[in-house]
């Protein structure tokens, strides 16, 4: 196993995160299929797995609790490794890649509004006595709304990459580059937090930094978001993530393109980026039925 790991990491540039997963799922798998023929797990065992027996293991996962998304990860998993086994091994993977995965229902983003996400920008300015940590906080947040960005991008930015351009080179999951507009906002809130940082931000260091001077970790931001939600009253979904969705769905509602929303995210799939159309059409409804005369005599 420890060799087709090696090659999802060196050859399709799978991230330390995702090869993490693919190998506690497939070690999963594996030791389901010990017990279950109580035998030890073999290449004549591995190459005579029946789709009786994937039945047996998926079943055996959702009575554990394993929600229909995961269980549709691990399968995955289990389809990437036996893809592997077939081509270096020779071993039948017909039962493997003929399982179908469970449907799991679709997740609509839950985005704040744009007056909420204004106000929770505005807030971040009175949640700590330092200066310095505020201006660095309302930086982190104006970048994870203003540019769509995921926690882990913002928080990855080196000092190189600053004063901001006008258009950020940011490399996402899996390695994939996009290039992202920066609002004027963002970066006057980035320039104002370097005005007074404390300390001296080599250029081939983190951007963001704590307290105690290392790369910024993203449960201070977690922690900065649950604060912010509690004053202001809005719901548990509030998150850093929170942000982002609300990023797409803003342009969206203003007339933004799915390519082009598409793009800026760097979802690798426009099917990703269109669940977003159905938060624009959740809230078209949640208006048609708060304001149609019609609607309002139910």
């Amino acid at each position: 196993m420890n060799t087709w790991l090696l090659r999802l990491a060196g050859l399709q540039g799978a991230s330390d995160k995702t090869i993490d997963a693919y190998r506690r799922d497939v070690s999963g798998f594996l030791g389901f299929l010990a017990s279950y023929k109580d035998k030890d797990i073999g290449k004549r065992t591995l190459g005579s797995i029946s789709v009786t027996d994937m039945r047996a293991w998926m079943a055996a996962e959702r009575q554990r609790g394993v929600a229909a998304r995961s269980l549709a990860r691990e399968l995955s998993a289990v389809k990437s490794f036996y893809r592997w086994l077939a081509e270096v091994e020779g071993i039948d993977a017909a039962a493997v890649s003929t399982m179908r995965g469970p449907r799991a229902k679709t997740r609509l983003p839950r985005p704040v509004s744009a007056a909420a996400a204004i106000k929770l920008i505005d807030l971040v300015d009175v949640q700590h006595k330092e200066t310095w940590v505020l201006a660095r906080d309302t930086a982190v947040v104006t970048l994870l709304y203003g540019c769509g960005l995921r926690i882990s991008e913002a928080l990855g930015l080196n000092r190189a990459d600053a004063p901001l351009p006008e258009v950020l080179r940011i490399t996402g999951k899996g390695g994939k580059t996009r290039l992202v507009p920066v609002l004027p906002v963002a970066q006057t809130a980035v320039a104002a937090y370097l005005k007074v940082c404390p300390y001296d931000l080599p250029l081939d260091g983190p951007l963001f930094i704590g307290q105690r001077g290392k790369r910024l970790g993203a449960r201070a931001v977690q922690l900065l978001m649950q604060n912010l939600r509690n004053q202001l009253g809005l719901p548990l979904t509030t998150t850093p993530h929170a942000l982002r969705h609300s990023f797409a769905t803003h342009l969206l509602e203003a007339g933004g393109d799915l390519r082009t929303i598409q793009e800026l995210l760097g979802h690798a799939s426009l099917s990703t980026t269109q669940v977003y159309t159905g938060v624009d059409q959740a809230r078209l409804m949640e208006v048609y039925n708060q304001s149609h005369p019609k609607a309002r005599e139910k």
